[in-house]
């Protein structure tokens, strides 16, 4: 249940994107179809992808204090928006230049942070 919840904060989130990122264009007959293949390629993406990315470019990571993983977040959108592109023909297309990606990737990492607050915690359980 937890993995649909988090399934629909990032298509909620990548909605939002495409409303509020110049150059950011839903590709397909169904908008609402796109978006989630899209929340379900960008899932996949961050969690086999990035973490590699995360790894190969700690040295970059630390020197920057943390701000290249905002580089990496836009890599991550760019090559899911890829992927839905190429071999779905379904998803968000981003025209333009990576900093359309960068700033799409920030909305959607800021959107489902703030909605991610309402998603009550397992960890956080107080035990009576």
């Amino acid at each position: 249940m937890r993995l649909i919840i988090r399934w629909l904060i990032t298509a909620i989130a990548l909605m939002i994107a495409v409303y509020i990122v110049p150059g950011i264009d839903i590709v397909g007959t169904n908008g609402y179809i796109a978006v989630a293949v899209m929340a379900v390629v960008l899932g996949l993406v961050n969690a086999l992808i990035r973490p590699i990315m995360k790894f190969l470019s700690c040295g970059l990571i630390i020197l920057t204090l943390g701000l290249f993983t905002l580089v990496i977040n836009a890599a991550t959108f760019l090559l899911a928006s890829w992927i839905t592109d190429m071999f779905l023909h379904v998803g968000l297309t981003v025209h333009g230049s990576f900093w359309t990606a960068f700033m799409a990737a920030l909305v959607v990492s800021i959107v489902s942070w703030f909605l991610n607050i309402f998603l009550p915690d397992r960890k956080r359980k107080i035990k009576a």
